[in-house]
């Protein structure tokens, strides 16, 4: 198979077409015949050092895939060859062929192609598991979603309004505020020009908002406490600026704040399979009704994945980058 190697943690440069042998299903697995995979931040920071694959993954980046099944292990009853997936896995994406447990694997939604599906694992996956269980956002309630346009953001704010939610969003310019208020948010602030706590609290007339999903960190933290009604669900999911802050804990007690989050790569099979029951159940009728689509900022040729990177990092897409073996 055809794959991408990091040759040493470092820049985009470090990433390199290379061939190795195809891998074989082990017990509960499936051996997919990748036709998209999707670019993450993780993947990012797994080429720069910082995030490597948990015990027995795959050292090769790539946490989703689509693509039709060449081979399944022992114990799949569920799935057959021939079967168009999407899969999340915790790592050999970014390959010709790729091995994922069948339990995080799901159907192809009706209607989309093989790209648009390789988008959805690793955000659609994050989302729910972090926004309606974690953050238990309800209809009727408001989130403020920070990171907008990312593939998380085009995410949550879909799935939010979609399940009846009221949608803030922070985004980097005024055109990628546009696009977070064409996909359902009702408000976008340019955290560049506007603070956000005050625009929440102007937007909200004081009342704050009950579920904030951050990818920042670092000084975010404080004030998106601030930002939260009383009984508000802080879930942290990224820390972009910093690992570390200062907080008021009176704050937490007086207002019955929640802070919590997750990760998910190194979560187990099982649990992750939860989360696939729950999508198949909850929001692939969504996605198949047309309610709710992946978004496209850019496709690559596996042997561009540097360029996939770079466009990454520069943080003027608007949603997500696949690769295409």
């Amino acid at each position: 198979m055809r794959c991408v190697e990091i040759t040493q943690p470092g820049g985009p440069e470090v990433l390199r077409l290379g061939e190795r042998p195809d891998p074989v299903p082990g017990p509960g697995d499936v051996l997919i015949d990748v036709a998209a995979a999707g670019v993450n931040r993780p993947d990012v920071l797994q080429r720069q050092g910082g995030y490597p694959p948990p015990a027995g993954a795959s050292d090769i980046p790539g946490l989703e895939v689509a693509g039709r099944i060449l081979a399944v292990g022992d114990g799949v009853a569920t799935l057959r060859t021939g079967d168009a997936v999407c899969a999340l896995v915790s790592g050999g994406g970014y390959a010709s062929r790729c091995v994922a447990p069948s339990r995080q694997c799901l159907p192809v939604p009706a209607g989309l192609e093989m790209t648009a599906a390789a988008a959805l694992p690793e955000t659609f996956f994050t989302v729910w598991t972090n926004v309606f269980e974690r953050g238990a956002l309800r209809a009727g309630e408001t989130a403020l979603f920070h990171g907008g346009t990312s593939g998380i953001g085009t995410t949550a704010i879909q799935l939010a309004a979609a399940r009846g939610a009221r949608v803030l969003a922070t985004a980097g310019s005024d055109e990628k505020c546009q696009a977070c208020v064409g996909l359902g948010a009702e408000y976008a602030i340019n955290y560049r020009t506007t603070d956000f706590v005050a625009a929440v609290q102007a937007h909200t007339g004081g009342r704050g908002v009950d579920v904030i999903l951050d990818i920042m960190g670092g000084s975010y933290v404080p004030r998106n406490l601030a930002a939260l009604a009383n009984d508000g669900r802080l879930v942290q999911i990224g820390l972009l600026e910093a690992p570390s802050t200062t907080i008021d804990l009176w704050r937490i007690l007086a207002r019955r704040l929640t802070l919590t989050g997750s990760t998910l790569r190194a979560r187990s099979v099982e649990e992750k399979g939860r989360i696939a029951d729950a999508l198949r159940r909850e929001v692939w009728p969504l996605l198949e009704a047309g309610r709710v689509k992946p978004l496209i900022a850019a496709t690559f040729p596996l042997a561009e994945a540097a360029a996939a990177h770079r466009l990454m990092e520069s943080n003027t897409h608007i949603g997500k980058i696949v690769l295409v073996p």
